[in-house]
């Protein structure tokens, strides 16, 4: 080393000397700074409907099993508001953890000025990434419709079907078939579909060859059957299908998909609590199999939240001296509607400790986009 410096000029020495004595000031490994690691797979899941005490009603009925969800490395809270209202519809509320942006009631995709947002799904495809929509209520439903379409009446639901040809997912798996082949200006959309390369299908069965490429798959004309009714394992296996799928397409660019457990709302407004808890478990086998596939993917963020509560659900003791046994619950109801209450959002994976802590339910999409190097706005 002595020799090596005596050769070189006056300036360069003192250059190296500086250099040396300040990593070794900072320790070796200043060298091998630590860096965050990579978001490129996000698998957000919304349980249409899902409160706090939804949750807890689930944890009850399973003698406090521990739900898969409760596997999360970061839960949060999240507010609900709309832009014209302290109650939100899921319309606004789909809106909202969508796009980044609130907005009135009963609109999709817009701002209250009718200005279209893209949706995170929306600015994934177009930086290149695999993207998809699952639901059990049609896809052309609010929360589905919010990642896809851009209305400013929920209930235009011909309309939003044909986003999903001026749109390009991958896959959309979910009821309403006939919002595409029995429209009142009948247009088969089906046909479109399969001319554009989509593969369509109305049983899962159907699917079981296919790993890659376009799929639309729409096993009912209006929403699938509750899970109480027969619909049987269709949400988790949908999940685990559109993940092999969108895996094949994405090669090294990364996928973005939207699966949501819509019937719990349902169940809910109609105070229906084992049909609802059905629902609940059903959307948690779902997040079983989305969380497994992170602790294989590595750079897979999964986030599981909620549109709104519904139902006003309380769980209260059987009589008012609390002298039953510890199962003597009752559940009680305070309203046919929704509520004004937080959400409870779980994060598991690759950047799941940004999602702790409270916040508007507008900042999950744009902490998403950050992370996937999207933009926010």
């Amino acid at each position: 080393m002595r020799s090596l410096l005596h050769k070189l000029p006056t300036i360069i020495k003192i250059f190296f000397i500086v250099l040396i004595g300040g990593l070794v000031s900072k320790g070796v490994d200043y060298l091998f700074e630590e860096r965050e690691p990579e978001v490129r797979n996000i698998i957000y899941m919304i349980g249409d409907g899902m409160g706090i005490a939804h949750i807890s009603a689930a944890q009850i009925g399973g003698d406090y099993s521990p739900l898969h969800l409760e596997r999360a490395h970061a839960v949060g809270l999240c507010k609900t508001y709309s832009a014209n209202n302290r109650i939100t519809d899921s319309a606004a509320a789909g809106t909202a953890l969508a796009t980044g942006y609130k907005t009135n009631n009963g609109m999709i995709g817009v701002t209250p000025d009718g200005i279209a947002h893209p949706s995170i799904r929306e600015k994934a495809e177009k930086a290149g990434m695999a993207t998809g929509v699952i639901a059990t209520y049609p896809v052309t439903n609010a929360t589905p419709a919010a990642f896809v379409a851009h209305v400013d009446n929920r209930h235009k639901e011909d309309e939003i079907a044909t986003y999903y040809l001026s749109n390009q997912l991958d896959i959309f798996f979910g009821g309403g078939s006939k919002r595409f082949d029995q429209r009142a200006d009948s247009l088969n959309l089906l046909d479109t579909l399969r001319q554009r390369g989509y593969t369509v299908a109305y049983t899962l069965d159907e699917l079981e060859n296919i790993s890659e490429g376009k799929v639309a798959l729409l096993p009912t004309e209006g929403s699938m059957p509750s899970e109480l009714e027969g619909r049987g394992s269709f949400l988790p296996q949908a999940t685990s299908k559109a993940l092999e799928i969108l895996t094949n397409n994405a090669k090294d660019d990364g996928f973005f998909i939207m699966v949501e457990g819509s019937q719990i709302d349902g169940k809910a407004h109609g105070h229906d609590l084992q049909a609802m808890l059905a629902e609940i478990y059903d959307f948690d086998s779902a997040v079983a199999i989305a969380f497994d596939y992170a602790d294989t993917h590595p750079g897979t963020l999964v986030v599981v939240t909620a549109d709104h509560e519904t139902g006003g659900l309380t769980i209260v003791n059987g009589n008012r001296t609390f002298d039953l046994h510890d199962h003597q619950v009752d559940y009680a109801w305070t309203t046919g509607g929704h509520t004004g209450g937080m959400v409870p959002l779980f994060a598991y994976g690759t950047g799941a400790e940004h999602f702790s802590g409270v916040m508007e339910n507008t900042d999950v999409p744009k902490i998403m986009c950050r992370l996937l190097g999207l933009d926010e706005e």
